[in-house]
């Protein structure tokens, strides 16, 4: 059986983008292993941008290519605007163009406000918020230049900008992480206004509880778990496969009317579950 970023089963996605280039931004682990591995199952060739493990990034590749699809690892750091440029660069030119953009890439450096380094606070919001502007820039731009070929996709491109729950529940102690991905919806629905005359789409994924190690403290002991199992009405913490499904939907023709919209995809954490019984 196929199985995703962490391990969890997955049943074998239809070839819903053959003949399709994709990249995908923090791609070594959690949510972008998975959403790349899943991309080349679809029948994608899928460049896999890494800024550190290098040696994870080429197990990414290697497990994408056993689908029969090209794949390669890229190092890059996308806070970086000509490492941007030169990794977009390179794609077009090894394979002819790009079609799909997945910015991914994010971290956090959590603290109380009060003790928040303007350090902390800034990388944050140059790797979740500038680096998803300069890689979907980038993109546009060889989408704008080829346009549509309507035997790849009816689109002449798509990005997805990865965003969270938390670019509309507040969060505290990680205000430079929710900011970021409050600037991500509206930077999402601003591109998705001015490109899609350019049958451009650009969309968001928010995921909500995802197993990875990004938030392993707040699902790896069955306490810390069931916690969070409290704020989900889907009584189920997510796994990468989940939003790695979602994204290949999204990108696919099967979506191609959908620009500039959020999909969720939380098990109901935005459904403001307190209120379930306390309303």
């Amino acid at each position: 059986m196929a199985t995703g970023g962490d391990n969890s089963p997955v049943s074998p996605s239809v070839q819903l983008l053959t003949g399709q280039k994709a990249l995908v931004t923090g791609a070594n682990s959690g949510i972008g292993l998975a959403t790349a591995v899943a991309l080349g199952r679809a029948g994608a060739d899928v460049v896999v941008n890494y800024v550190t493990g290098a040696e994870e990034a080429e197990k990414v590749v290697a497990r994408i290519e056993e689908f029969g699809v090209r794949a390669y690892a890229y190092e890059a750091d996308v806070s970086d605007e000509d490492q941007v440029v030169a990794m977009v660069a390179r794609m077009v030119e090894d394979f002819g163009t790009i079609d799909i953009m997945v910015a991914n890439a994010g971290l956090q450096r959590d603290a109380a406000v009060t003790e928040m380094t303007l350090a902390q606070w800034q990388k944050v919001i140059d790797v979740n918020l500038t680096g998803q502007f300069l890689c979907a820039r980038e993109a546009a731009k060889e989408f704008i230049r080829r346009g549509v070929v309507e035997e790849v996709s009816r689109a002449a491109g798509k990005i997805v900008c990865m965003s969270s729950v938390h670019q509309v529940i507040p969060w505290s102690g990680h205000v430079n992480y929710a900011s970021s991905k409050g600037g991500v919806a509206m930077m999402m629905q601003t591109l998705a206004q001015e490109l899609a005359p350019h049958r451009i789409r650009v969309n968001a994924v928010a995921p909500g509880a995802i197993r990875t190690p990004i938030n392993r403290d707040a699902w790896s002991t069955p306490e810390a778990e069931a916690d969070l199992l409290r704020l989900i009405p889907y009584r189920r913490v997510g796994d990468p496969d989940d939003i790695a499904n979602a994204v290949v939907a999204l990108v696919s023709d099967l979506l191609d009317y959908v620009v500039g919209t959020t999909l969720y995809v939380d098990g109901g954490m935005t459904l403001f579950p307190g209120f379930a019984t306390g309303g």
